[in-house]
């Protein structure tokens, strides 16, 4: 009989996503069960779900999803976010008792809204307030882990078969207009809780099939701006190069899809379009340490949209598929089968090239 560590499966990992493009709400239950025909993928060491547009009521507040080691933990990490934010509201995350989920700490949910006089003091916008809040914890608060930070958004993640995951959460209970969702099979990482994925910051949210072999030099890199990795996850690292060249560089999407995923320097060269070779010229230039190497698919959630990429040699699968307003998109197509079985224009978006998703102005 094999064992953890004496069985590789090079192309595990499953990831899907859907989104509708109308902004209509979707129960949980649907992505939830998206994730049963690829059960192999998975070995039960995590699974997750990231969820846009559940918290209508607390839209202006940025919901913390927190786990605590124990009661202690939790009461002196809540004093510190009560130096930091107004807290709205403070509760535990609903869940369900069942055998599949073992070991559970305390999960935990605030909506928090930063004090505008520590905001004056510190010369920070409320983002960067509250994602150096996200580092500070989870680097400095033993036992605590912030795993969720965006506005109108949430992750729910365990260790176990995903399917599960999204039974113990309640997740046919929430109702959003965009979700993502992971299961893992951890190849040269751990699995516990805070390394399941989708692993988030704000409101970015990412789910990731393959390796990173670049890592240490992402880390490295993304580390001299405050970011923390301590996720014990090389995925993490890719949340973290999101949001500082989309948010803190101001990079559209494609263009930080043109970092991560870069085009060799002979297909750059090749290009005839001479505004495009010189953009992707000085992207290549300017962040080659944010090129993420390694075989990888991965889906970026964000508040109205998302985007999916695949590595430049396309070493990992990824498909997607359309019906009326939704965009499916999964490791393969069953997944997207069970979502919607008339799904039509399947297709596999080559590597290199994001395929962005957006939610029409205002319908969220």
């Amino acid at each position: 009989m094999k064992i953890e560590g004496q069985v590789r499966i090079p192309s595990g990992c499953a990831i899907a996503a859907v989104i509708s493009k109308e902004g209509k709400k979707m129960s949980g239950e649907m992505i939830v069960n998206a994730m049963k025909p690829m059960h192999e993928r998975s070995n039960g060491l995590g699974g997750g779900f990231s969820a846009y547009g559940i918290y209508p009521d607390y839209k202006d507040f940025y919901a913390l999803h927190m786990f605590f080691n124990d009661r202690a933990t939790r009461k002196n990490c809540e004093a510190f976010l009560k130096e930091r934010f107004e807290i709205v509201k403070s509760e535990i995350i609903p869940t369900r008792k069942i055998p599949a989920i073992k070991n559970e700490p305390i999960i935990w949910r605030y909506f928090v809204d930063p004090l505008k006089s520590v905001l004056a003091s510190m010369q920070l916008d409320e983002k960067e307030f509250v994602a150096r809040t996200v580092m500070k914890i989870n680097t400095e608060f033993d036992g605590a882990f912030v795993f969720s930070s965006g506005k109108n958004m949430g992750t729910f993640k365990a260790v176990g078969f995903p399917e599960d995951v999204g039974v113990f959460y309640k997740l046919e209970e929430y109702e959003g207009y965009s979700w993502t969702a992971h299961g893992r099979y951890p190849t040269n990482t751990p699995g516990w809780w805070g390394g399941a994925h989708p692993f988030t910051l704000l409101d970015w949210s990412i789910v990731h099939n393959g390796e990173i072999s670049s890592y240490d030099a992402n880390r490295r890199f993304i580390e001299m701006f405050g970011y923390k990795c301590n996720l014990q996850t090389d995925t993490e690292v890719i949340t973290y190069i999101m949001d500082f060249l989309i948010r803190v560089q101001g990079l559209t999407l494609g263009e930080a899809a043109s970092v991560i995923a870069a085009p060799f320097w002979s297909t750059i060269e090749d290009k005839t379009d001479l505004e495009d070779k010189k953009r992707h010229k000085f992207l290549r230039t300017v962040f080659p340490s944010l090129l993420v190497t390694g075989p990888f698919s991965i889906i970026l959630g964000y508040n109205g949209g998302l985007m999916a990429l695949n590595d430049r040699l396309k070493l990992r699968s990824m498909v997607v598929g359309e019906k009326d307003d939704k965009v499916y998109i999964a490791s393969e197509e069953a997944a997207i089968r069970t979502m919607e079985p008339d799904a039509e224009n399947i297709w596999a978006p080559a590597g290199g090239e994001p395929v962005i998703v957006n939610v029409k102005d205002g319908a969220y």
